[in-house]
């Protein structure tokens, strides 16, 4: 048993490495090819201007991808202190934390940025579903798949109560009613729709499902309470 350990021990660490190298890869690639866009607003992004960057969403992307060494060292610093007092499953958890985050907040720092017409001009509500599909465009469609894509993708490997597509579909529906009442009560010249709601939901459970084999079930039973120390023999 020990020799068969052993053997499937340097593939599921060269499987690791592939899936980490085509992550940086891709990543990669999607900032060479929106590399104008964001470097038009690296000058306010460094000089810390709140126009031109934080208020833009070339601004919110460019600070994103530029936190990302901070995100990796915040994953490091919480799976070594968790490691070192004995939990399990610490840099799952770890991860997972930080990338549900890092993944969901500028999302919604986006999605809560005011139009033209705020203050002024009539809320508007869409209540007819698959109505406003049509308008949104690819670009729209995609954008609402990624709001809750992170938080749906990590959020099962983080809390066991939440490994199931039906709960996730939940919790991406609740978190997008939230975010279109506050944009309705905020006043954000924004459309809030019933589609919005479902996109968003669907983009959830879309990244659940990728992340399933990774998910925490109540079999395994992970915790994040130290290990008990195993009783001296004798």
């Amino acid at each position: 048993m020990n020799h068969n350990a052993s053997l499937s021990a340097p593939p599921r660490r060269t499987r690791r490495i592939v899936l980490l190298s085509l992550a940086i890869l891709g990543m990669a690639s999607a900032t060479f090819v929106v590399r104008r866009p964001l470097m038009m607003s690296a000058p306010m992004c460094m000089a810390g201007r709140w126009h031109g960057c934080f208020d833009t969403f070339n601004g919110v992307v460019l600070m994103t991808l530029i936190a990302l060494p901070l995100a990796a060292l915040v994953v490091w610093a919480l799976a070594c202190r968790r490691r070192a007092v004995g939990v399990t499953s610490a840099w799952r958890m770890s991860l997972a934390e930080v990338g549900m985050v890092h993944g969901t907040v500028p999302f919604l720092w986006m999605t809560m940025m005011p139009g033209a017409g705020v203050g002024t001009a009539p809320r508007r509500v869409s209540l007819v579903p698959l109505r406003d599909l049509v308008t949104m465009g690819p670009g729209g469609i995609v954008g609402n798949l990624l709001i809750f894509a992170a938080l749906g993708f990590f959020a099962p490997m983080r809390f066991a109560a939440l490994a199931s597509v039906p709960r996730i579909l939940a919790l991406g529906a609740g978190c997008s009613v939230l975010v279109e009442t506050a944009q309705y009560v905020l006043w954000l010249d924004r459309v809030s729709s019933v589609d919005d709601v479902l996109v968003n939901a669907a983009g959830a459970v879309l990244a659940a499902l990728a992340s399933r084999r990774w998910w925490r079930t109540t079999a395994e039973a992970p915790s994040d309470q130290p290990r008990p120390a195993r009783a001296p023999a004798g």
